[in-house]
């Protein structure tokens, strides 16, 4: 994954928000990369309506 490219949220590892499952299935494009705990990687996705959230690497698929 990339800045810049497209991605669909496809899955939520963990209880989130209300408003961050409304994006579940949605489309948005990569903006940043952050550090999470541990080890991983998140990728801060902004989407159509200009809100913004990060979520895990495996919690997105690359659209073209």
């Amino acid at each position: 994954m990339e800045i810049g490219q497209k991605v669909k949220v496809f899955r939520l590892r963990d209880r989130v928000a209300p408003d961050i499952v409304g994006k579940l299935g949605k489309v948005g494009i990569i903006k940043d990369f952050k550090m999470t705990d541990g080890s991983g990687v998140g990728a801060v996705v902004q989407f159509d309506d200009n809100s913004a959230s990060w979520f895990f690497e495996d919690e997105l698929k690359v659209t073209e």
